[in-house]
């Protein structure tokens, strides 16, 4: 996926958590989470100000004195005006950012540009799921954008040292709607993942759409088929995801 297309799907799912948001309530919980929606919305709101202070200001460090307001916000008759204009800002951000852009980042990309308009893409298409969980339901996401957000996890945070796996075995992650298949394998100082067959053996596997695959490496409720070894797969419930 490219830049705009990204910046797009932020300003989708950013609605769609805001809307979700609204008829869910405030204190309804989010299990996958652990926190309430109101919870949820202030921790995103400040995370979009957080990244479009970044990027507006070519920051070459991580602007930890923005970073620590992450968690806070207005009170309950302000919170989702708030949210959506600091989405909007961010939105506007990236979108008037130049292709040159160069600031902090924490994971592999392109450019900057490039990763702060995926990780913000992802951050909010996640935590809509969440909202909708505690709401309606989970609208599926496009089988591009969720094979993008696979990508991103298992290129990524997944990849981070601090989320080996010690004890060695392989999933295949295989998806139904013709999206691409990986295979994951435990055991290393780091945990690799590859794009495979989708008949490629392994320890186990997990099937489902692409979109509840990506939910699934998410550690989000998901409709998924475990075959095989599932404890192996459960391992995966270790891997977490932390901005540094």
């Amino acid at each position: 996926m490219d830049i705009a297309a990204h910046i797009e799907r932020l300003e989708v799912d950013g609605a769609l958590l805001a809307g979700a948001a609204e008829r869910a309530g405030w204190g309804e919980p989010v299990a996958a989470c652990r926190w309430d929606v109101r919870q949820l919305v202030t921790h995103l709101g400040g995370v979009h100000r957080w990244a479009a202070a970044l990027v507006r200001t070519a920051a070459r460090d991580s602007l930890e004195e923005v970073a620590a307001t992450v968690g806070t916000g207005p009170g309950d008759d302000e919170l989702l005006d708030w949210f959506r204009a600091g989405h909007a800002d961010l939105v506007a951000t990236l979108r008037a950012a130049p292709a040159d852009l160069t600031c902090y980042t924490f994971l592999p990309a392109p450019s900057p540009l490039a990763f702060w308009a995926r990780r913000q893409a992802h951050e909010t298409a996640i935590h809509r799921a969440d909202a909708e969980s505690a709401a309606v339901g989970i609208t599926q996401f496009p089988v591009a954008f969720a094979q993008d957000g696979i990508g991103e996890m298992l290129h990524g945070f997944a990849r981070r040292r601090n989320n080996a796996i010690d004890a060695p075995g392989t999933v295949a992650v295989r998806p139904d709607d013709g999206g691409a298949a990986w295979l994951v394998t435990m055991g290393g100082e780091r945990l690799e993942a590859t794009e495979v067959a989708a008949d490629v053996d392994a320890d186990c596997t997990v099937s489902g759409s692409s979109s509840d695959l990506y939910l699934w490496l998410w550690n989000r409720p998901a409709d998924v088929t475990i075959s095989g070894d599932a404890s192996i797969a459960e391992r995966w419930r270790q891997i977490r995801v932390r901005w540094s």
